[in-house]
């Protein structure tokens, strides 16, 4: 199988989207792309083809890659490219080849405080490029892997909303097993306790040097904790960190600190070390687990701890004195353990699914670069 070098300006169309950022709106119909990791929504679309899009400044240096097909919208750093002609490079194929390069546009770009990939670093980037028939090989045994991660990806979402539903039926509108019978005192059922959140779950700050930790011990930062979903199933290691952080254990609840309406709040599916921008939870009973995890990932809990942030600030972040303080109402322990029966099956489910498309994304990246350089032929 022959291969031949191609820059990308020979070989595909590249222009950049033109949005700000914060033009992204919750539950958008369209895919709205930026040069952040993850993909947020917007409800205008722009654009409407297959194409891989690349994030072009960021401030570690991380670029974003995304693969899509169909409409979507973009920010004004992100760039677009499609190929120029299907008969020669296929868009897919071109998302795969550039997987490897990320640490070289890493290597390559400019700025300081923020890195920028600029248009000249792109245009002049050669890959590797084999038949139209080898590229559609290649990425027919690739697309296996992606296209299982997005399935369980689909699972996840739909197993979150299903628990998210059952905590908004039974606990805010307080239609739960037996409402019919129960008296209702000062707004809230017979039988339930009103007590600041700091009676059930305390704040877990266990300080840790990571260069004391093995490197491989896995790290969570904001950047790992997407937005609204609790599965937390992406990490780093210690050995990319440098500063003093804290431990949290499998089974934590990990809150985002800065800014919290961005909705950063999940449980950990492993034990580590995180950020000191996440507010780590553990309840004092296991009998509160699922009622608290849900209740701090609403949407209600945290917009009411958007609110205590402080005006002005460049990085605003979450007031834990105001969250171990507010009081809440706690369903008596009978209601807590029906709860659980079905929230406790649908975490672990959760667990399952993200443990799982992580072994499929390793698998997937041994797989890519030998694919990439004909070590493995198709």
């Amino acid at each position: 199988m022959s291969w031949r070098k191609e820059k990308l300006s020979n070989i595909c169309h590249m222009k950049t989207g033109k949005l700000d950022s914060n033009a992204a709106v919750p539950d958008g119909e369209f895919p709205f792309f930026t040069c952040a990791q993850e993909t947020y929504r917007i409800n205008i679309a722009a654009y409407d083809t297959e194409a891989v899009l690349l994030g072009g400044n960021n401030a570690a240096g991380i670029f974003p890659l995304k693969y899509y097909n169909g409409p979507f919208n973009a920010y004004q750093r992100t760039y677009i490219l499609e190929s120029l002609d299907s008969s020669k490079l296929s868009t897919r194929f071109l998302y795969y080849a550039l997987k490897p390069a990320l640490s070289l546009f890493q290597s390559a770009s400019i700025g300081a405080a923020t890195q920028y990939l600029t248009k000249p670093i792109l245009e002049n980037f050669q890959i590797s490029l084999p038949s139209i028939e080898s590229q559609n090989k290649i990425v027919s045994i690739l697309s296996v892997y992606d296209d299982l991660i997005e399935n369980n990806r689909r699972r996840i979402q739909l197993l979150e909303e299903a628990a998210r539903l059952l905590y908004q039926e039974w606990f805010v509108r307080l239609r739960f097993p037996g409402h019919e019978h129960a008296k209702i005192v000062d707004g809230v059922p017979e039988g339930w306790d009103q007590q600041q959140i700091r009676s059930i779950c305390p704040e877990i700050r266990t300080g840790v040097d990571p260069a004391s930790l093995d490197p491989k011990t896995p790290y969570i930062g904001l950047e790992h904790i997407p937005r609204r979903s609790i599965s937390l199933s992406s990490w780093s290691n210690v050995e990319e960190v440098n500063s003093r952080k804290y431990r949290y254990q499998e089974g934590d609840i990990l809150f985002g600190k800065i800014r919290p309406y961005f909705h950063k709040v999940g449980i950990a599916f492993n034990s580590g070390v995180t950020s000191s921008d996440s507010i780590i939870l553990r309840p004092i009973s296991f009998l509160y687990h699922p009622f608290l995890l849900m209740m701090v990932s609403s949407d209600g809990f945290v917009s009411e701890v958007s609110k205590t942030m402080k005006e002005g600030t460049k990085m605003p972040r979450a007031d834990w004195k105001f969250i171990e303080q507010k009081k809440i109402s706690i369903p008596p322990d009978p209601l807590l353990s029906a709860f659980n029966t079905y929230i406790e099956p649908i975490i672990s489910q959760l667990k399952t699914l993200s443990l799982c498309n992580i072994q499929l994304q390793e698998a997937r990246d041994l797989l890519l670069p030998r694919l990439m350089n004909g070590v493995i032929p198709v």
